[in-house]
């Protein structure tokens, strides 16, 4: 709708994992340098945490798509609310297998055989679960149980548990699991300049030529989204639509406020949604 007014060739700051708009953070670097050597070290297990909308599954994503697939045997579990017996078929499914039985000891036994040929095999067999937060008490234990698949003392499982900020106190509860976690790190949201270098970057990707947010505009975007990446894009993606409508030869705060206005999107922390003071407007 907006793309030729601005001269771009692609929408820029759409919300779905883009591994084309990887924007290389401060965070960014750090959480990936943690968890390749997790998994080159074999460390067993480490944990990902991040609020809403600060890019942990874009992360994950990005991070099982640079493992070469010779050397490494992923399975990536993104809906972990499931009875023990489905869950431990679906880990099986995620890694190639569709076993036909439903026992849990045949199940389990299937696991382990496969852990131990890629072992031989010289692989490394990595378990991502994503949205981690949601595994029911059963299924955290038996998470526990798969980290006792060792082989003359290296683990031939990999773990990596994501999910939101609670996920740390969960798993801190459960004694032996947090004990087993060799790495943790929590994505936090963009600095200002990050975020407005964040911004400028998606708008590259897209094909911009030209600045086109002003040194203001990105002031008001940071004080309302925190630099929490999802906001940023939503925001930003309602500034094009609304600088096209005001015809603006560029996106300045002023522009940025009548997005905010547009979307009534409120001042708040990362993580902690206010109630809305106002009756919401018909249609919206």
């Amino acid at each position: 709708m907006y793309l030729e007014y601005w001269g771009l060739e692609i929408f820029p700051y759409e919300i779905v994992p883009d591994l084309k708009f990887i924007y290389n953070s401060v965070h960014y670097r750090e959480a990936m340098t943690r968890l390749t050597y997790a998994i080159q070290r074999r460390k067993g297990a480490a944990l990902l945490t991040g609020d809403v909308g600060c890019g942990k599954t874009t992360l994950s994503r990005a991070f099982i798509h640079n493992l070469a697939r010779k050397e490494y045997h992923v399975g990536l579990i993104t809906n972990p609310m499931l009875e023990p017996v489905e869950f431990i078929r679906e880990i099986l499914y995620q890694f190639g297998l569709d076993p036909a039985s439903h026992s849990k000891h045949e199940l389990l036994n299937a696991l382990g055989e496969m852990m131990m040929r890629d072992f031989k095999e010289n692989r490394t067999t990595i378990l991502v679960i994503d949205e981690a937060q949601l595994l029911s008490p059963t299924n955290f234990e038996e998470v526990r149980l798969l980290l006792n698949y060792q082989f003359n003392d290296r683990f031939l499982l990999n773990l990596l548990l994501i999910g939101q900020p609670e996920l740390r106190g969960i798993v801190k509860r459960i004694e032996q699991l947090d004990s087993r976690i060799a790495i943790r790190y929590h994505l936090g949201p963009l600095g200002f300049d990050e975020m407005a270098q964040y911004v400028n970057f998606r708008l590259g990707r897209a094909g911009a030529k030209r600045e086109i947010f002003t040194p203001d505009a990105f002031e008001e975007i940071h004080r309302h989204t925190r630099g929490v990446p999802r906001r940023v894009n939503n925001l930003c993606d309602m500034c094009l639509l609304i600088g096209f409508g005001m015809h603006a030869e560029r996106i300045d705060a002023a522009v940025v406020r009548s997005a905010i206005d547009d979307t009534a999107m409120p001042d708040e922390e990362p993580g902690e949604a206010e109630p809305k003071k106002e009756a919401a407007k018909p249609g919206s």
